[in-house]
């Protein structure tokens, strides 16, 4: 009777833990935008964040769902993908639009502080997904543009996968090259650490924030039996987080050398 009884007890106690972990999975990827996005729009000023974080998360996410038509796996992982991926739409579209914001106010100062016509100041050209200029790629003037590339993207890599959909080696190399291209998105920040030889203008909060979410993430992985590919990426992404830590206890004991720009990207992964 006791038995019966305790498992009657754990049954559903294992069920909430389960929901409640499938839960984090889904949501715990895009916990810290949250705060940067709200920091944008409580300052307008964008210079902070590098929208190619949003670039590598989008390319690795659809990859990951392209990936799922030809081994499916666990559902918190789709709806990761899936939530992931709307996050970052609003991120660029709210970075798009603080950034051409900027960009006009400071054409209307300099008009009005110009005594001639001769001195005004021109706005900047307009940049379009269809310019085909790679210095500005991922620079676009309206959000429809980067929406225009996302689905060309998606579009053309979809094609490819259905068409080599019965090939294992193209569906297994897909899912690697997708959870690879995310476990590297820390790999510009600690190159950049290591150029200045200094952390200057990175929250180290944030970066705890990854490595007990990549951590969570990597444990949920292996627990679940996901495919090889994220367990493999889980734990590298996991060994660059734990390498800017080290960074940030190692540079902490030289003197700060100055970084010559004005604004600092405080993290190229979640900043």
């Amino acid at each position: 009777m006791e038995a019966g009884g305790l498992e009657w007890l754990l049954v559903p106690v294992q069920q909430l833990v389960s929901w409640g972990a499938a839960g984090a999975m889904v949501f715990g990827g895009v916990v810290p935008y949250i705060p940067q996005y709200r920091d944008i729009r409580r300052t307008q000023n964008a210079e902070g964040f590098s929208t190619y974080v949003c670039l590598v998360l989008l390319v690795a996410n659809i990859l990951r769902i392209l990936f799922w038509f030809g081994r499916h796996f666990e559902s918190p992982l789709l709806w990761q993908s899936i939530i992931m991926i709307i996050t970052m739409l609003l991120m660029l579209k709210l970075c798009t639009e603080v950034r051409v914001s900027n960009e006009l106010n400071i054409k209307r100062r300099s008009f009005a502080a110009a005594d001639s016509k001769d001195e005004e100041i021109k706005p900047p050209p307009k940049r379009s997904y269809l310019d085909f200029d790679l210095n500005y790629f991922w620079h676009w003037s309206k959000f429809t543009d980067y929406v225009q590339c996302v689905l060309t993207f998606t579009g053309v890599t979809g094609y490819i996968t259905y068409l080599w959909l019965d090939s294992s080696l193209f569906v297994e190399t897909l899912g690697f090259l997708a959870v690879f291209t995310e476990a590297m998105l820390g790999v510009p920040q600690l190159y950049r650490n290591y150029q200045n030889r200094s952390t200057e203008g990175m929250s180290v909060k944030m970066v705890l924030m990854w490595t007990s979410g990549d951590t969570f993430k990597t444990v949920y992985f292996i627990l679940n039996q996901a495919p090889f590919q994220f367990s493999i990426c889980g734990l590298l992404q996991v060994f660059v987080d734990i390498a800017i830590l080290l960074q940030v206890y190692l540079y902490s004991y030289y003197p700060q050398k100055p970084v010559p720009h004005t604004a600092h990207p405080a993290s190229t992964k979640a900043l």
